[in-house]
């Protein structure tokens, strides 16, 4: 299902067609190291990511969709989810290597933020990322999300880095 459709790229629901590239994405390097070993190795473990993404889509109206261009080319993911330990939806991306510095993961993402504000009304996102991640953390900035504080959520051990943006009055 499409959700949303800027000039180079459409973001849509994940479905069963994608359980390879979710593989591939899940197990690079850049994602390993800057969001987290999700533990999907085979066909079945990325079934039931998606299967859990597509739970998360009816329950809380939004979540985390494949990035392609209008081509069809799968790139990454963007959106956004209501994370445990954050009282805020949690906006995030990740793309393929072949695909950083490219503006994807900008032009995703700026459309989930206006997405989020007009269709869902918040007036407050969060991102979070490692405080080494140099380049989430720019593009966090360009997105106009601020550095609160270092947290460390539910069940992990390491600190994340916390950004948020609030609809200015």
């Amino acid at each position: 299902m499409k959700i949303l459709s800027t000039e180079r790229l459409l973001l849509r629901w994940l479905d069963s067609t994608d359980q390879d590239f979710i593989i591939t994405l899940l197990n690079d390097r850049s994602f390993l190291d800057n969001i987290g070993d999700r533990g999907v190795r085979t066909k079945e473990d990325a079934l039931r990511y998606i299967e859990k993404m597509q739970d998360t889509y009816r329950k809380q109206g939004f979540g985390f969709y494949l990035v392609e261009t209008h081509a069809k080319e799968k790139l990454g993911i963007s959106g956004m989810i209501h994370r445990p330990g954050l009282s805020d939806p949690d906006i995030g991306f990740a793309f393929l290597p072949q695909h950083h510095g490219k503006g994807f993961a900008r032009e995703s993402a700026e459309a989930v933020k206006k997405m989020a504000i007009k269709e869902f009304q918040l007036n407050r996102l969060v991102a979070i990322t490692s405080p080494e991640n140099k380049d989430s953390i720019r593009l966090l900035g360009k997105l106009g999300l601020v550095f609160e504080k270092n947290i460390c959520l539910p069940g992990d051990t390491k600190d994340v880095a916390l950004f948020a943006w609030e609809k200015k009055e």
